[in-house]
């Protein structure tokens, strides 16, 4: 049986405190059900941001996609996380990921490591939080028990295997990162790949009792009447592919709101993604796809 779909923003561009409260409560009104911040430099710091969301609105929860976990230490994590959820009244949801740009890391005075290395740091990071806030003696407690729900984002094995093993929700991208490139462009997959990668996950997740929940991240929503016209400006960004495959790609949504809706309806249906991460440039042009698919 598929899940009923949930709809997350993930809000990447900072603000003054009117102007941050003005987004989060037009995200509510539009009807997402997640108010999510990302965890790069440059753009707004995680936990302020979604205390502050969760103030400003009454429904949605809130959470991070994802935490660049090379920038965390996980006793501290685990205040952070305690906090925040104790402040936002038990809504919310942490995000976890291995972190892919090097350039931050070295802004920040911190080790990149490798891949290897950066999924490891994670792993504990990840089982490390599970011991201190599932313990009566960590203070601060946090309200959800035993903890928030956790999200992890990958696609690797080892990611997959993680998520997998810990995680409530786990995140796919349609993408991974150029092997050598650690500037944090990715390469997008196409669906047979992504096919092969939502395989891969329900292989190791194989044991679990209770299935995780899918989600996804689109890149791009552009309704409109012409597919074809609106996907040729994004080609040069898909040297790899063709017209029509670009127009395949589960992460990115053209067409009318209808075809939106079938198509967000189809994915969910091949891959089990009913959890839809927009990014904040479009969150309101998306507005009427939710409206079209409520109570899906």
């Amino acid at each position: 049986m598929n899940r009923p779909f949930r709809f997350g923003v993930n809000m990447v561009t900072p603000a003054a405190g009117d102007e941050w409260r003005r987004k989060c409560r037009k995200a509510e009104e539009l009807g997402y059900d997640v108010i999510l911040v990302p965890d790069h430099l440059g753009m707004p710091a995680p936990f302020p941001a979604l205390v502050a969301a969760a103030d400003a609105t009454e429904r949605p929860r809130v959470g991070t996609f994802v935490l660049n976990a090379g920038f965390w230490n996980p006793a501290l994590l685990a205040r952070e996380v305690a906090t925040a959820d104790a402040l936002t009244g038990g809504r919310l949801e942490l995000g976890l990921g291995t972190g892919y740009v090097k350039p931050e890391h070295d802004a920040a005075g911190l080790p990149w490591g490798s891949p290897g290395e950066r999924v490891s740091h994670l792993l504990r990071t990840t089982e490390e939080l599970a011991r201190l806030l599932g313990s009566e003696e960590h203070q601060p407690q946090p309200v959800q028990k035993p903890r928030p729900p956790l999200l992890v984002g990958g696609n690797g094995d080892r990611m997959l295997k993680l998520a997998a093993d810990h995680a409530d929700i786990a995140a796919f991208t349609g993408a991974r990162a150029i092997p050598g490139d650690a500037s944090g462009k990715m390469r997008h997959l196409s669906p047979a790949e992504l096919d092969e990668r939502v395989a891969a996950y329900h292989r190791f997740a194989a044991g679990r009792p209770v299935p995780a929940e899918l989600n996804l991240l689109v890149q791009l929503v552009e309704v409109t009447g012409d597919r074809r016209a609106a996907v040729r400006p994004v080609l040069e960004y898909l040297p790899h592919l063709t017209e029509d495959a670009a127009l395949d790609l589960p992460l990115l949504l053209i067409g009318t709101v209808r075809q939106i809706a079938d198509q967000l309806r189809a994915q969910r249906e091949r891959y089990g993604f009913s959890y839809i991460t927009i990014l904040e440039p479009y969150f309101e042009v998306f507005g009427p796809v939710i409206e079209e698919l409520a109570d899906s």
